[in-house]
């Protein structure tokens, strides 16, 4: 009797932000395809429940994607398993505030997590992939759609849209693809925030065609397609994994906040 081929047997892949969220979700479907994962995080008991869910096909990496150093040792553990084939960059994370309230400290530090982070994930990764791999970075909707209150996360996303373009242009020689996914509003622990804004969600879900928001295997169904064999001729695009939601409108969070914020009589 034959064993059933999966589509990343055999694969290497390194996954960033994998303790919780989309970059969990995308370790438990990539290891459900067949790739060994190297799941990377700063939250050590994040990943050590992912390596129990999984077992031997995850090696846990504490990474700070903001640190180079650890970076070029989360792909090190990559090359000793003989190089990678996907290279997921993934970690990130939002604020909100108004352009002039904006605190400097804070904008750096969202430049610094959702665009170096990318980078230097994509530098040290293509450093120790084989030709032919396939790279996927996550942007988000607000790489193009803008939202009052959130300047660092849109222009940051917007950032990672193009950076992957460049990346793409530079990688192609060897084969290597290189492609971002731009979700719209995923059900998360980060995005958790949302839910306890009335109305917020409910505007999200009126504003995407699809009538719903996503949950993290959305995002993971797409990032298995990219890093597998079926888009071998995609390299240097963004799919936007948003129901739609593109081609309506933003909520108004500042009015969602400010409702929430005023007094009820």
């Amino acid at each position: 009797m034959t064993a059933t081929t999966r589509p990343l047997d055999g694969a290497i892949a390194l996954v960033t932000g994998a303790a919780s969220g989309i970059g969990h979700a995308i370790a438990h479907r990539f290891a459900a395809d067949g790739a060994t994962v190297i799941a990377a995080d700063i939250d050590d008991t994040g990943l050590a429940r992912l390596h129990e869910q999984i077992g031997a096909a995850v090696h846990p990496v504490h990474c700070d994607v903001t640190s180079e150093a650890e970076v070029e040792a989360a792909c090190a553990v990559a090359a000793g398993l003989g190089g990678l084939d996907i290279a997921v960059a993934n970690a990130g994370r939002g604020a909100f505030a108004p352009v002039v309230d904006h605190p400097l400290d804070e904008w750096r530090a969202i430049m610094d997590l959702c665009v170096t982070g990318v980078f230097l994930t994509v530098k040290h990764s293509a450093l120790v992939m084989r030709d032919g791999g396939s790279v996927i970075t996550i942007a988000s909707l607000n790489g193009t759609q803008p939202s009052a209150g959130m300047s660092a996360y849109c222009t940051a996303k917007a950032g990672v849209m193009m950076f992957t373009k460049v990346a793409a242009m530079e990688l192609g020689s060897r084969g290597i693809r290189v492609n971002a996914i731009a979700p719209g509003l995923v059900q998360t622990n980060a995005t958790g925030a949302f839910w306890m804004v009335p109305g917020v969600v409910e505007e999200f879900v009126d504003n995407t065609t699809l009538g719903r928001f996503a949950q993290p295997a959305d995002i993971a169904a797409a990032a298995a397609y990219l890093a597998g064999p079926d888009s071998s001729f995609v390299s240097g695009t963004v799919l936007a994994v948003d129901g739609g939601a593109s081609t309506k409108r933003y909520p108004d969070l500042p009015a969602a906040f400010a409702r929430m914020a005023a007094p009820t009589e």
